[in-house]
């Protein structure tokens, strides 16, 4: 994969340790911050948003040294365009594809080392929660990783696909939405090429099958109502998902334990362009939300591809189970398509600039044909407000 940007413009068994009234301490404490109410309790459902990988470029990293003033780094400026979409929900997940640096060392590419201020920016927009597995969660080794979760750790947002100790590794991510628990598992397909930090084999989950099954089990021993796996798969650039993505999605959705399916909805990232959502076994699956934050994208020939700085933010309302021991169910479930403008350096919500004048409606029907592409339509997915 080669991705440059200019200069001027860029988460053994699992234990059941999770601590839920401390998390939803916490996430209440997060909505108020991000203007969000803690939701009231009752028998009713929940809506889950979900967004696509922040990846920042040197010409990201600058702006955000920009919207500081030039003392630090200031990333809420670039998110504020998600806020709207981000806060309301009662949990919102997003992709955390580079580890965090140190000290004013940090970089845009190869190896991505980002600044920690970034965790902030995702805490005020309203994340919940954070994949972290990907491609290059082990660019600065396990130092890397540490920082990245000590910094998630300070700003409230929760985490999954990687882990500072054997325990955290063991433990599931366990979320409150309303009147809910969610479980977030994430991993990915390789590690960029680096090596598992010495003696640490279980720093970053990698996907496989098996693993991915019994952790959607134990999570639901812990406790869990709904189960979301996040996947950092697929080919780069490849507007359709592979035949690996489409394998392993059917295998997953059609896993079931007692009657129930394991697994309640699957997100995937690392393809860069947004790919088509679609209801496999009655799950719904989306094989790539693309790239939420990103500087100006190259493909593997070198050449810019605007599609790199294209995105979708999923949107599902849950509802509870109709008998006692059934599965939550999707009632709605949306998309809303998303642009980065790296001139701006900021998070576009395209339907709303379209809504402001902006000669943006090509790339948003263009993002609406991709998410469509392989029927969703028919199974109620429409495009959000």
């Amino acid at each position: 994969m080669i991705v440059r940007a200019h200069t001027r413009r860029r988460l053994l068994a699992l234990a059941l340790t999770a601590v839920l009234a401390a998390g939803a301490a916490c996430q209440a404490d997060r909505r108020a911050q991000a203007g969000r109410p803690a939701p009231p309790a009752g028998p009713r459902g929940f809506t889950l948003v979900a967004s696509g990988d922040v990846l920042p470029h040197t010409s990201v990293i600058e702006r955000a040294r920009f919207d500081s003033g030039g003392t630090g780094y200031d990333f809420r400026p670039m998110l504020a365009g998600a806020r709207p979409l981000v806060a309301p929900a009662a949990l919102a997940l997003c992709h955390m594809e580079t580890p965090y640096g140190a000290n004013g060392d940090y970089t845009g590419r190869p190896v991505f080392k980002s600044p920690p201020e970034i965790a902030d920016a995702l805490a005020a927009t309203g994340y919940d929660s954070c994949s972290t597995a990907s491609d290059h969660t082990l660019d600065d080794g396990a130092a890397g990783v540490r920082r990245t979760l000590e910094a998630l750790d300070g700003t409230g947002v929760k985490h999954a696909g990687s882990a500072r100790t054997v325990a955290e590794a063991n433990s599931v991510t366990l979320l409150r939405a309303g009147p809910a628990k969610v479980a977030h598992l994430a991993y990915t397909y390789g590690t960029g090429g680096f090596a598992m930090p010495p003696g640490q084999p279980w720093a970053v989950n990698l996907i496989d099958e098996g693993k991915i099954v019994a952790d959607a089990r134990a999570a639901r021993k812990a406790g869990a109502d709904v189960v979301v796996v996040s996947l950092h798969w697929g080919t780069p650039w490849q507007d359709a998902p592979d035949s690996r993505q489409l394998d392993l999605a059917r295998r997953l959705t059609a896993s079931r334990d007692g009657g129930r399916p394991d697994i309640d909805l699957i997100l995937g990232t690392h393809a860069h362009v947004p790919q088509a959502y679609e209801k496999v076994n009655g799950t719904w699956v989306v094989y790539g939300m693309g790239d939420e934050v990103a500087g100006e994208m190259y493909d593997d020939n070198g050449v810019e591809d605007q599609r790199g700085n294209q995105s979708t933010l999923g949107r599902f309302t849950f509802v509870p189970p109709k008998r006692p021991g059934g599965r939550w169910e999707v009632a709605r479930a949306e998309f809303v398509p998303l642009l980065f403008d790296v001139d701006a350096g900021r998070v576009v919500d395209l339907n709303r600039a379209l809504a402001d004048g902006a000669e943006l409606r090509a790339v948003r029907d263009r993002i609406r044909q991709v998410v469509l592409s392989r029927g969703a339509a028919k199974d109620g997915l429409v495009m959000g407000q």
